[in-house]
């Protein structure tokens, strides 16, 4: 356009025509808003309790599942190996002391009676040895069931008649009414309760009396045997509760065994959701404690 254009029109009229359109709008039209964002912040993971990398690391540990191949293979070893030639030299042991197959002299009565004692108490080490391995790794299936106390205590009585007899004891059982039953597992529950029959079997005095009894509490039920023995320390009571510890010096212990029958129980109960303790004072005998849920 040439500059003519932009010269006012005669009269002193301005020029009106604007060649060019309006590109910006006129300041007092409203202006459409910036677009809202939308962007969401990235999600967060959910809060979880930090792993323990030391459980972690034994875990995933090579040596881990080393430990656990060498465990079977030393239950099966004890299993087979040791028990399997103990069951058949104890009932032929009693076939000898018995004279099943003919008369002997006594001194050989006497060798077959020694022979069969013996087997017994080391199979009863195997197995007190089996269950605490089992018991430790985790391996020793429970079965919880609803068992009356007086059924309990009647069977360990049954399984400790010899120990009870060669000492002149007596059982005195002492039970609430109704008589409580106890969450446990069958076998888990008597061999717990024979362990600490046994035990009272030699820190009773002779002649005297082993009191089983039972006491409610609440959900609770503890179950009590109780000798009027010699008593010990409570201060070695956690030392005793560790494997293959005795409580008397080796030149004047009274008891056979390995130190493994406190081990057991406690073990046996841990697994079976109770617990185990023992009352005791020199010169006031000693009651050991077994608390389970009672069932029902």
């Amino acid at each position: 356009m040439t500059q003519a254009a932009y010269q006012a029109e005669p009269h002193g009229e301005p020029y009106r025509g604007d060649p060019w359109p309006t590109i910006e709008p006129p300041l007092s039209a409203a202006r459409p808003a910036p677009p809202a964002m939308s962007v969401a912040p990235p999600a967060r993971p959910p809060l979880t309790a930090p792993a323990d990398p030391i459980a972690a690391a034994e875990a995933n540990h090579p040596g881990h599942a080393y430990a656990d191949d060498a465990r079977r293979s030393f239950l099966r070893m004890v299993s087979h190996e040791l028990r399997t030639p103990l069951n058949a030299i104890i009932g032929f042991s009693e076939i000898i002391s018995t004279e099943m197959c003919g008369p002997l002299s006594p001194q050989y009565r006497e060798y077959g009676e020694i022979i069969r004692s013996s087997g017994h108490r080391l199979l009863k080490l195997v197995n007190q040895t089996l269950e605490i391995v089992k018991l430790e790794g985790g391996s020793l299936e429970l079965q919880p069931s609803a068992e009356l106390l007086d059924l309990v205590f009647a069977d360990a009585e049954r399984a400790c008649a010899d120990e009870l007899a060669q000492r002149g004891l007596t059982v005195q059982v002492d039970l609430p009414e109704p008589v409580p039953a106890v969450l446990a597992d069958a076998k888990a529950i008597r061999n717990a309760v024979v362990n600490l029959v046994q035990n009272a079997c030699v820190y009773a005095p002779e002649g005297g009396v082993v009191r089983l009894s039972a006491r409610v509490m609440g959900p609770l039920v503890q179950l009590a045997v109780t000798d009027a023995g010699e008593g010990i320390d409570p201060a070695e009571v956690p030392r005793l509760m560790r494997p293959f510890e005795q409580g008397e010096n080796a030149l004047v212990r009274r008891a056979e065994g390995a130190g493994l029958g406190w081990p057991v129980v406690e073990l046996i109960c841990k697994a079976m959701g109770g617990r185990f303790e023992i009352e005791t004072a020199p010169g006031r005998g000693l009651s050991a404690l077994i608390t389970l849920r009672r069932a029902g």
